[in-house]
């Protein structure tokens, strides 16, 4: 079934979320906390298109391949960082937000590591990953 091509009949929502991403390339957000978490949203959210896209790029930025495939079960997981895991934590509760919102220990926890400049900064590529995926999935972009 054809489904609509939202850059094509609404190129104006993909300007608006291009500048969203503008803001968060020009963030000071490292590159490999960036691909884990668009990846993990991708995971989440079922968006084959996203996590092809994501893992590649993470793979591009010196990614480990080992990381990745355990990256859908970081929680018991030893080969990530305590940021990396606090940055996971946010993006699994944020993502899932409608099971029981953001969790005050998982916020704090995240608050130990990055300022609230970063914080702004993850839960912007958070909440526009999700963005993508919505749009990917509903539309069968892949």
């Amino acid at each position: 079934m054809k489904r609509v091509n939202i850059y094509n009949t609404q190129p104006e929502a993909y300007h608006a979320i291009f500048a969203v991403e503008k803001y968060v390339k020009e963030s000071n957000l490292q590159p490999l906390l960036e691909e884990l978490i668009r990846t993990r949203v991708s995971q989440i959210n079922g968006c084959a298109y996203c996590i092809q896209m994501h893992t590649q790029s993470a793979l591009k930025a010196g990614e480990s391949t080992e990381r990745l495939f355990a990256l859908t079960a970081w929680r018991e997981s030893t080969m990530f960082t305590s940021e990396e895991r606090a940055a996971l934590a946010l993006c699994d509760e944020i993502t899932h937000i409608s099971n029981s919102g953001v969790s005050d220990d998982t916020y704090t926890s995240a608050q130990r590591y990055f300022s609230d400049e970063k914080m702004a900064q993850i839960i912007t590529l958070i909440s526009l990953m999700n963005l993508w995926n919505r749009i990917a999935v509903s539309t069968k972009i892949a």
